[in-house]
This record gives structure tokens, sequence and C-alpha cells, in this order.
């Protein structure tokens, strides 16, 4: 988006806003690319979406994501760390997943989630988990499904066209960018930290966003 464009743009949400204070400038929001949607919506999405841009694709409240996130910060500081599981197998998602689990203490699950993680006690590889945070639904419904089986509540970044079944707590969100999930998880990790009393309510993370975004190398190789 050319920077007219999205000074224009910045100063009509803005007026849309009013005096809502975001957790951090809208600007940094609409960089990153948090409220660009796909070109499906999904029956459910379609209240979280406030228009389409020419190209087709929708765009989503980022007044909505940013009150969801408070409330899924709020709903995450009451778990044991150690029993929250944050999966993603998006391969955009495993470098935010992985430093969010590592400033908050949760446990991270990328790539394929290995089934019966949740569900079989007698596997190695059995998780005890409370509480599951997926990056998108639509390729982490192995953890999911295990999830609604055990009862387990589940948190899920949504997009546009996400399926919501088994998901407790929407976050509408671009869930398929680098940089979006990068500020996503960024922005989760400091406000999960600030409910707990690890950082006062003013505080910041020690790296910026940039720290959780997956680097492609010039290979082409993801990390």
């Amino acid at each position: 988006m050319a920077e007219e464009e999205r000074a224009k743009d910045v100063a009509r949400i803005q007026e849309e806003l009013k005096e809502v204070e975001l957790l951090v400038p809208l600007e940094m929001y609409l960089a990153a690319g948090v409220r660009i949607g796909t070109r499906m919506k999904s029956a459910f999405m379609k209240r979280f979406i406030y228009g389409v841009r020419p190209d087709g694709l929708h765009l989503l409240d980022v007044q909505e994501t940013d009150r969801r996130l408070r409330i899924a910060a709020r709903f995450i500081a009451r778990y044991e760390p150690s029993r929250v599981v944050v999966v993603s197998a998006r391969q955009y998602g495993f470098r935010p997943v992985q430093r969010f689990c590592a400033f908050t203490g949760c446990v991270p699950v990328v790539g394929r989630f290995p089934p019966g993680a949740l569900t079989n006690p007698k596997l190695p590889n059995y998780i005890e988990a409370d509480l599951l945070i997926a990056t998108d639904p639509r390729v982490d419904t192995q953890a999911i499904s295990e999830a609604a089986r055990v009862g387990i509540p589940v948190v899920a970044f949504c997009d546009t066209d996400s399926p919501i079944e088994f998901i407790d707590l929407v976050i509408p969100a671009n869930n398929r960018g680098r940089k979006a999930l990068a500020l996503l998880y960024w922005l989760l990790a400091r406000q999960v930290l600030r409910e707990r009393g690890e950082l006062p309510p003013t505080g910041e993370l020690p790296v910026p966003p940039e720290d959780f975004e997956a680097k492609v190398l010039l290979t082409g190789e993801i990390i």
C-alpha cells in the first residue's frame, strides 16, 4: 500500500475508533497486515469484517482484533503456563509460537501435530494440557479436534474464511502473514505477562515484534 493511501486509511480508521486506545499504534497493525483477510468469508466471521478492498480481499475490524487480544491474554494468564499448548502447522507461525512460549513458559508444538498428543496418556509425547492456542484452525485441525475430545478450551487466530468449530475464543486476524503473525504473538506475549504481573501495566518486552518474525533465507528456507 502506498504511503499516501496508508495515511488516509489510518486517518479514516482512527476517526472510526474515536477514543479507543489500542495496544499499539494503528499504523503498526496496518503495516503488519493484521486486518487483511482472504477473498472468502465464513458465515460466523462476517461479523468481524468491515469492508472489502478493490482486489476482493476482505478487511477485518482492527478494534475487535485488539479487544479480543486483551480478552485472550486475560484468559491465558489464568492457566499454569506448562499446561498451555500453542500450536502452528503453518510455517510462518513456527517462530512466533516458539518466541511466545519462550517468554510465557507455554508449550510450543510446531509443524505436524502428533496424533494422540492430547488424548493418549500412553504415548511418549503425550501432553497434559488445560488450554490450547491455535494459529490457524484450517491447518491446526488435529490439535483442535483432540482438544475438543478431551474438553480443553481453544483460543485461535481466525481469518475471514476460518472454520470456527470447537473454537471457544476467536481472535479475528490475518493468520497467514509473516509480519501479522509476528505482531500478533508479540502482542499476546506482552499482554499475558502484563496480566500475570510479570510486566507492569505499560511494560514492554525486551525485543521488538521483528524478533518474533519468521526469517526467509535466500534459499527459500523459512526459519
